[in-house]
Order: C-alpha cells, then structure tokens, then sequence
C-alpha cells in the first residue's frame, strides 16, 4: 500500500510542475508572446506522458496487493492524496481554459490584421492595375 500512496504522491508532484508550468506560460500569453509555445507544449505532453505511466504503475500495484487492508492511517494518506489530484486537476483545467481563451483571442486579431492586410493589397492592386492598363494603351 505504501508503494501506491508514494506513486500518488509522485503523480501529484507532477500535476503541480504541469500547473506551474502552464501558469508562467499564461503570463506570458497575456502578454502577447508566444514564442515558447510549441516547447510549451512539448514540456505539457512530456509531463502528461510521466503521469500516465504512474497511473499505469498505479494500477499494477493495486493488482499486486489484491485484497490486502490498508490501515487507518493509510486510508487517510491515499484519500489526501486523491484529495490533492482532484483540487490540481480542476485547477489545471480552470488554466486550460483561460490558455484557449487568451489563444483564441489572440487568433482572432491575428486574422483581423490578415483581412485588413489583404485589403490594402486589394486597394495597392486595385491602384496599379490602372496605371498598367495606361501603359499598355499608349503602347497600342
């Protein structure tokens, strides 16, 4: 059972890095720089790919132990420690959520300055193509 509680503890460590790491990299979202992004990401699916090997180990150690009791104050440490995951969890999600707004947000005006770009190329075009036809009537 102890061998469950310290994987617990383990996995929890690693929800908490996961949580750190995305709130320094809201800060920076919120600011408008997001040149870290593709290793931002790397760094969350290296952390989740740690945490699903532990829920793994976690699972076979379960299987291990059978029908093994675990004593009162165990009982305790597993119920803290599943208490912990569940606050982090609803806590990373509550991140997740704001990183896709900011992001969102942040696409949105990306593709507001495309359209404005492409109408001024519009209009550059437009006002080009008029003296090109000019050209080519004096040539005639």
């Amino acid at each position: 059972m102890d061998t469950i509680i310290n994987l617990l503890k383990d996995k929890n460590y690693h929800l908490q890095k996961f949580y750190q790491l995305n709130e320094a990299e809201l800060i920076n979202f919120s600011e408008n720089c997001f040149d870290n992004l593709e290793v931002f990401y790397q760094s969350r699916e290296t952390i989740l790919d740690l945490i699903r090997c532990i829920d793994r180990l976690i699972e076979a150690a379960s299987q291990a132990q059978g029908d093994d009791q675990a004593t009162d104050q165990q009982k305790k440490e597993i119920l803290g420690a599943m208490s912990t995951k569940n606050d982090l969890v609803t806590r990373i999600l509550a991140q997740d959520l704001q990183i896709l707004s900011v992001i969102e947000k942040a696409k949105s005006e990306i593709i507001k300055e495309l359209r404005q770009v492409q109408s001024a190329k519009k209009a550059v075009g437009a006002y080009k193509s008029g003296d090109t036809r000019n050209k080519l009537d004096e040539k005639a």
